[in-house]
């Protein structure tokens, strides 16, 4: 409550709350001290005035995150672990879905009563039937409905009357299918929200939680998975059953499972949440289609991803949404990007396909992250081990040479026409006694990280007893690194790959899905072993600089603007980015301003409405003289009158000849908020597409990654031999425009391109820029229930 009330007040310009608080009242003395604020007290005759200034702080940011994350967990906690539930359209066929979920609660053993709520029945499968959740007459923690979609609303005012914690919608027939289907879906969550229940759906297929305490399945799926410690959160419900049964195929167990379909309240971050915390769950998995709050996403899963793997699969990498776009930066920001972003910096594993997804689960559920990227391969066929080094060398994996003392050991073991040079190739002779030494000889090899064994019957060694002699293997090599198996069989992994020591063996189908698999695990403990880096913020006197500017070329706007060029210059400049020298002229006293500069120049239009001045003719280079100056001024003239276009002056700029062209941008993304790209600059930046994008804000540790992972980088190392550049210095304007970007919410679009990147140590210059403010429309008025 205290958190909506700040909001409030900042929003209407109130700074400050006083309280009087009896001293005895620990309590409320409690919640103003930990609300983040500042807070000063006074003691008087057994009262303490409290004075507590509403101004954001980033104690009290985190202090508000954190009471959110807990009351997520907390109302969630409710609905998954009920004590009790009601079926809201529970028939006597069970081949509808109220009485397929009522089945199912039956058969799976739900622990606490269930009451089917039916007026035509007294009775539904055996069990007391009640006109209404009203009519129960006992407490309800769930209502399950699956009545149609007209009959939904007034069903969940009943359960607002009866004080249920939480519904699940099954019934389809909102959001998704009309705008009528939409205002529907509001009165639900309205409803939801006015009395506090939590609201799951709707065009959902339900929840399942297999703790033994709980049994809840409260799903149409015909069988449920098995138990086990994998939290799952579907927005898809008809993918949702595929997902669970494809769970019960490759022996992955649940914890729990929801399917979020139109996700009108409880979301994938409330899941975040309450999986954070959750004892039964050690790995989470999001299947998403789309973001409804990325930054809070973006918030909770890194510190959830340092203790838990999280595997998402994204839909739609569609890029409709850049068609309008300007500048360089935003042209290169495809709607995917903004989400690649997010998962790169909160420690997500991102996979392509749900089979994929799947392969990485396996993986990550069944065996530690690799600590490092060298791949021990033992098979006993030549060429699935050179396809699976092949996957190693593309992924970023590494096939490494065997210590001496390895090598020994398997000349002494292995026929003499075996393969020793990794992929250990036993040949098609070797027998279950070989294939067991051989895994544990490379598997405590000491240039090996992880160890994947792969298999290809019909050979002299039958499947069962090579699955048993892996399984035997695989419990000699060290508990830290990770054993893979592939058997290319259409019958699978045999049962025995999982009866030795270390249980359970990832098994895939080819050598190219445990390549996959295990680079993404290494991806994602690079990650875990990463520092969490550190930001950069304008200085107080930079940032008054750059507000009063922004402020004073958005007065009286309604639409975005361009920055003109000295306006953009000076906020640069205020942010510590260096461009190179440059002055306003007019065409008439243009030769003035370039013997103040000094030669070689550069001459530029400066017209609005052109962002792209090359692709106009718009720039004129290596002017060495004030004649050649002066002619180049009326060349520009005389093009921008043959187009028709208004020119307001020339910028004459020093001309920068040597350092390497890159682009440090940001791009606007209407759900992802700011995203800062970094990559190769020039006139054919969008036709070279490398760059990279992070969402804001960048640490130093994300700058870094961004210029190490494009082709820039080779570059900057000095490719073939040519001058390397200032990779510190190009990390640090990428981390002052992170900063900009916080001291001006209004941008939108801002490219520095080319930027020039000199000889270590000398820095980095900004030759050409541009940058575009949109004046803040007012935030929104609707607010968290309480």
């Amino acid at each position: 409550l205290l958190d909506h009330l700040s909001r409030i007040a900042r929003a209407s310009g109130i700074t400050e709350f006083e309280a009087n608080v009896l001293a005895g009242n620990r309590g409320m003395l409690d919640v103003l001290g930990q609300s983040g604020f500042a807070v000063k007290r006074s003691v008087e005759s057994g009262v303490v005035h409290v004075s507590l200034l509403t101004t954001e702080t980033e104690q009290s940011i985190l202090a508000l995150e954190e009471r959110e994350q807990k009351a997520a967990a907390t109302s969630v906690a409710r609905v998954l672990r009920p004590r009790s539930v009601a079926i809201i359209g529970a028939s006597r066929d069970p081949r509808k879905i109220g009485g397929a979920i009522l089945a199912n609660m039956k058969r799976d053993g739900f622990t606490g009563p269930i009451y089917p709520i039916n007026p035509s029945c007294p009775e539904v499968q055996g069990l007391k039937a009640f006109a209404s959740v009203s009519e129960v007459g006992a407490p309800v923690d769930l209502a399950v409905i699956t009545v149609p979609a007209p009959l939904v609303e007034s069903s969940v005012a009943d359960c607002a009357r009866a004080g249920v914690a939480g519904v699940v919608v099954i019934s389809s027939g909102f959001a998704e299918v009309s705008e009528q289907g939409r205002e529907a879906q509001r009165r639900l969550l309205e409803l939801a929200r006015a009395s506090g229940m939590r609201l799951i759906g709707p065009n959902c297929m339900g929840i399942i939680n297999t703790e033994p305490s709980v049994s809840l399945n409260a799903t149409f799926a015909p069988v449920p998975p098995p138990r086990g410690h994998v939290g799952m959160f579907s927005e898809s419900g008809a993918l949702g059953i595929a997902v669970l049964d494809y769970a019960r195929a490759r022996h992955l167990g649940v914890s729990t499972f929801v399917s979020g379909g139109n996700r009108a309240d409880v979301s994938s971050n409330d899941l975040l949440a309450y999986w954070a915390d959750d004892d039964d769950t050690t790995v989470i998995v999001l299947y998403l289609e789309s973001f409804g709050n990325p930054r809070k996403f973006s918030r909770l899963a890194p510190a959830i991803a340092r203790r838990k793997p999280i595997v998402a699969v994204k839909a739609g990498r569609t890029a409709a949404g850049t068609r309008a776009a300007q500048s360089h930066s935003a042209a290169l920001a495809s709607s995917d990007v903004g989400a690649d972003a997010l998962f790169e910096q909160a420690g997500v594993i991102r996979t392509n396909t749900l089979g994929e997804m799947f392969d990485v689960v396996t993986m990550v559920s069944q065996q530690p992250v690799p600590k490092g990227p060298r791949v021990g391969v033992v098979t006993n066929a030549g060429g699935p081990g050179i396809l699976f080094a092949d996957g190693c060398e593309a992924r970023g994996l590494s096939v490494p040479q065997l210590a001496p003392k390895t090598l020994s050991e398997l000349r002494s073991l292995l026929s003499e026409r075996a393969g020793f040079a990794n992929p250990i190739d036993m040949t098609a002779n070797a027998g279950p006694a070989q294939f067991e030494r051989t895994i544990a000889l490379v598997g405590n090899d000491p240039n090996v990280d992880a160890l994947v064994a792969i298999y290809i019957p019909p050979m002299v060694t039958e499947p069962e007893a090579a699955a048993a002699a892996i399984a035997r293997g695989a419990g000699e090599v060290p508990p830290d690194k990770p054993v893979l198996t592939v058997f290319l069989s259409s019958a699978g992994a045999p049962a025995a790959l999982n009866s030795g020591p270390r249980g359970v063996l990832p098994c895939y189908e080819f050598p190219e899905n445990a390549v996959m698999a295990l680079a993404a695990a290494y991806r994602y403990g690079r990650w875990l072993a990463r520092p969490q880096g550190r930001t950069l913020t304008l200085s107080p006197f930079a940032r008054a600089t750059v507000r009063a500017v922004i402020d004073r070329v958005l007065d009286g706007a309604s639409e975005p603007v361009w920055l003109a060029p000295d306006d953009l210059a000076l906020v640069l400049r205020a942010a510590g980015i260096e461009s190179a020298r440059a002055e306003r002229a007019t065409v008439e006293d243009v030769t003035e301003a370039a013997d103040r500069l000094g030669y070689p120049l550069v001459a530029k239009i400066i017209a609005p409405g052109i962002v792209h001045k090359t692709e106009v003719g718009g720039v004129i280079m290596g002017l060495e003289n004030a004649s050649e100056v002066a002619a180049a001024a009326a060349t520009l003239a005389q093009r921008m009158q043959a187009r028709g276009a208004r020119l307001d002056g020339i910028l004459l700029q020093q001309e920068v000849r040597e350092g390497i062209e890159a682009l440090v941008g940001v791009a606007s993304d209407p759900i992802f908020g700011p995203l800062i790209g970094c990559g190769t600059g020039g006139v054919m930046a969008e036709l070279m597409r490398d760059v990279s994008f992070r969402l804001h804000p960048v640490t130093d540790v994300d700058a870094a990654e961004m210029v190490d992972s494009v082709r820039l980088k080779r570059l900057l190392d000095g490719y073939r031999g040519a001058e390397p550049g200032d990779r510190e210095a190009l990390i640090r304007v990428i981390m002052s425009i992170s900063a900009l970007v916080e001291a001006v919410p209004e941008l939108t679009e801002l490219d520095l391109n080319p930027l020039k990147v000199l000889a270590p140590g000398k820095g980095a210059i900004v030759i050409d820029a541009r940058m575009r403010v949109r004046p803040l429309g007012r935030a929104s008025s609707s607010r968290r229930a309480v």
